[in-house]
């Protein structure tokens, strides 16, 4: 007998938000309280507010907030039928993995004597923690429920944060941007998490999931909206001053560069030399993935272009060539193609830091050596410029920084593609809206009888 599969979330959706809400509610009460920029009592009595963090922080901050909510969400509404869902359970994602993501980092990073001092900086980490949930849907969109794509969220945020843990804190990698960190741990938990929900019925694709021009419109206004914002998201992190200046340069020349070979190679590659929408929207964006590993690092303006070239050929031939392999040979069914925005550059990107670690000489950085790599900073913060060369020993040499990035690769890798081998609704009712939201009747689906004045709505749309 078949199961019998229902499409109601009345009681499953309200229950798993209403009790995350009151058990967050419960440790804000016992765990959480505020940090030395927004507790009043904590001021001196002559600070000058115009130092507050706020000031330096909150301007990128809605550079990202614009970013995850209006770019990434309007980015994923490529089918024709999926749009809504896509755009609401971004928004939901978002608010729910920064909420956990908050608690599970404020344990591990931001607790004094028992107490987790909260932030706008820690809700911007919370927020690149949320990225990683938001990128990994992109891989099962269309094929899960809210439900599962929550248990999902709160089975990864605490895998990523122990990862970031393991490669920022014990291997003390260099990722400002989080190529590392984010762009390849979010992809290849997504593409586990596809995995084990593979559907061979699914395999030659699905009449739903294909786009439309509105729908492609509203991708590639997403697309403009990530581009302009992209800056932000990498320099949040860096050094304030000429690293952070360096971030936002370089990742403005690795998105331009990336733009145009995007055009350029999908009218070569493309029947007739027509562009392929799905280029445009993604591989115009793979040069802000790769350079998150190197955003801060003295690679040069050429070297940024080049890196934006090579991350934009990846994306588009990985478009062409490797998700169809992956999808018939691998059983990955890669549904936004992350695998070609946030894997393939993102490999790029920390492959180039390696190289720029080991090719660029210290004396290049000048007195700022230990502000781009503090790992490689001389005990007791004694920096001079005989001490970052001749004098004082470095803690690591450029060989074994490479070689600890190396090691943050496959950490990334590895942990994130096991963690994401995770009921989801039959193929026939994949990749449509009306299956969990009320949709208003598009105008073209109507009709009227002029005749009689009625209004007529077809069969299969009264269901």
């Amino acid at each position: 007998m078949s199961r019998v599969f229902t499409t109601s979330l009345r009681c499953r959706l309200p229950v798993l938000l209403f009790l995350f809400q009151g058990a967050l509610l419960g440790f804000f009460i016992l765990f959480v309280t505020y940090d030395e920029h927004t507790d009043a009592a904590a001021q001196p009595a002559n600070s000058d507010p115009a130092a507050n963090q706020l000031y330096v922080i909150f301007p990128l901050f809605q550079d990202i907030q614009l970013m995850l909510l209006v770019g990434l969400g309007l980015l994923l509404a490529f089918m024709k039928g999926y749009g809504v869902s896509a755009i609401s359970y971004n928004f939901l994602l978002a608010n729910f993995a920064t909420q956990w993501a908050l608690i599970v980092q404020g344990f591990v990073h931001h607790r004094h004597h028992g107490k987790i001092h909260l932030g706008l900086y820690n809700i911007l980490t919370a927020e690149f923690a949320a990225v990683t949930i938001l990128i990994s849907a992109g891989a099962i969109m269309g094929r899960t429920s809210s439900v599962q794509l929550l248990l999902m969220g709160f089975c990864e945020i605490p895998l990523y944060v122990a990862c970031e843990w393991l490669i920022v804190s014990y291997f003390r990698a260099v990722d400002v941007g989080g190529t590392i960190t984010l762009h390849i741990f979010a992809c290849y938990f997504g593409l586990g998490a596809a995995i084990a929900l593979y559907r061979p019925g699914l395999q030659l694709g699905h009449p739903k999931e294909t786009p439309s021009y509105i729908s492609d419109l509203l991708s590639l206004v997403g697309t403009m909206f990530l581009w302009v914002f992209w800056p932000s998201f990498v320099a949040v992190l860096a050094q304030p001053g000429h690293a952070q200046h360096r971030a936002v340069l370089h990742t403005w020349i690795t998105l331009s560069a990336s733009a145009l070979t995007s055009f350029a190679t999908s009218s070569l590659l493309e029947k007739k030399g027509k562009l392929n929408m799905a280029h445009l929207q993604n591989a115009t964006l793979a040069g802000g993935v790769a350079i998150g590993a190197v955003a801060d690092m003295l690679i040069t303006p050429s070297g940024a272009f080049v890196l934006g070239i090579l991350s934009s050929l990846a994306c588009i031939l990985g478009f062409k060539y490797l998700t169809p392999f992956l999808s018939t040979r691998v059983h990955i069914q890669d549904q936004c193609g992350i695998h070609n925005l946030h894997g393939l550059p993102g490999i790029i990107g920390a492959m180039s830091g390696i190289m720029a670690i080991l090719l660029v000489p210290d004396e290049a950085y000048g007195l700022q050596l230990h502000q781009v790599f503090p790992p490689r900073a001389p005990p007791l913060g004694n920096i001079t410029l005989e001490a970052t060369s001749v004098g004082e020993k470095l803690v690591r040499d450029a060989s074994q920084q490479a070689l600890y990035q190396a090691a943050a690769l496959g950490v990334s890798f590895l942990v994130s593609l096991v963690g994401g081998y995770l009921a989801q609704p039959p193929d026939k009712f994949c990749f449509d809206d009306a299956l969990y939201f009320k949709i208003q009747e598009p105008v073209e689906t109507l009709s009227v009888d002029w005749t009689s004045g009625d209004l007529q709505v077809p069969l299969k749309d009264k269901a």
